[in-house]
């Protein structure tokens, strides 16, 4: 929303709150409460609209394992219930928040997007299956869309603009901000015997503000080319549970208890991005995605949320 802002759109939310604050809410952007469920809500929403940017989804892949059925009805079935409103109203620009969970396990590294997608979850299907149904959008339809493969998105914005905290996070970085808010008495680590430098898991996490960005950039594509295309969001940087863990202590001044518990299944040693094709098709580099960065935003909001 900042991004689109500062680049001189006109901007519309279209939320139902379940997971989104009020208080992130910009001034000069139009606000209108509604669920993706609801056709009729969205083609109102739609009119006079140039372009969309879909990022209303769930995104637990662990509770998308035991609720494959309020996946599918809020990811694939919200999904097509936009598309069709999307159609129905002219737009022909659909900006898609995709995942790298659509990959799977890793069978090379740094992943590409010619990497084959085999998700090891149901979250990173319900993603999957919305790319190849906008494909179809696309051949049928003329319904151009950018499918952006985030890696893990982390962070606050850099300029201090957006202070609403995720509800009920489930994500590393937020989970430990809560533990050095005293809000949690400790942070599990899910196994630290994996061959990494440290033993913890090591992922690529992409800056939110540097996601932002990416999604500009995207929509001038489209409009620019009018194609579809599919990239990597990431920072092709790896930062493991541990790193992260003794940069938040310091960042922070507290001491962050630690439980190490038993591996999650499915869970990769190591996964990082090749983001090559964003640079070469987007001119986007992952500018706010250093290990600094992400933890000191982060706190620096929690730090509001504290006093």
């Amino acid at each position: 929303m900042r991004a689109l802002l500062d680049g001189h759109h006109k901007v519309c939310v279209y939320d139902n709150l379940s997971s989104g604050l009020r208080e992130n809410l910009q001034p000069q952007a139009e606000f209108i409460y509604g669920d993706i469920q609801d056709g009729l809500a969205l083609r109102r929403a739609m009119e006079g609209r140039h372009a969309v940017v879909h990022l209303a989804a769930f995104k637990a892949a662990g509770e998308s394992m035991i609720a494959p059925e309020k996946y599918s009805t809020n990811n694939v079935g919200g999904t097509i219930s936009l598309l069709n409103a999307a159609a129905e109203m002219g737009i022909r620009r659909v900006i898609f928040s995709s995942s790298a969970a659509v990959y799977g396990e890793p069978e090379y590294l740094p992943v590409d997007e010619a990497h084959p997608t085999q998700p090891a979850n149901y979250y990173g299907f319900t993603k999957l299956e919305i790319e190849r149904i906008m494909e179809w959008y696309d051949s049928l339809l003329g319904m151009r869309y950018a499918a952006l493969r985030y890696f893990n998105a982390a962070g606050y914005d850099t300029e201090g603009r957006i202070t609403g905290l995720e509800q009920n996070p489930a994500n590393l970085l937020p989970v430990i901000m809560e533990v050095a808010a005293g809000w949690r008495p400790s942070l599990q680590i899910f196994g630290n015997d994996y061959e990494t430098d440290d033993g913890t898991g090591v992922r690529d996490y992409i800056h939110v503000s540097d996601l932002a960005s990416g999604h500009l950039l995207a929509l001038e594509k489209l409009d620019r080319e009018d194609r579809s295309f599919t990239v990597n969001l990431g920072s092709e940087t790896g930062l493991s549970v541990q790193e992260i863990v003794d940069v938040a202590r310091s960042i922070t001044g507290k001491s962050i208890p630690t439980e190490v518990v038993d591996r999650r299944p499915g869970d990769p040693a190591k996964l990082t991005a090749s983001a090559r094709k964003a640079r070469d098709e987007l001119g986007w580099t992952a500018m706010s995605s250093d290990v600094d960065t992400l933890v000191r935003t982060s706190w620096d909001v929690y730090q509001r949320h504290i006093q």
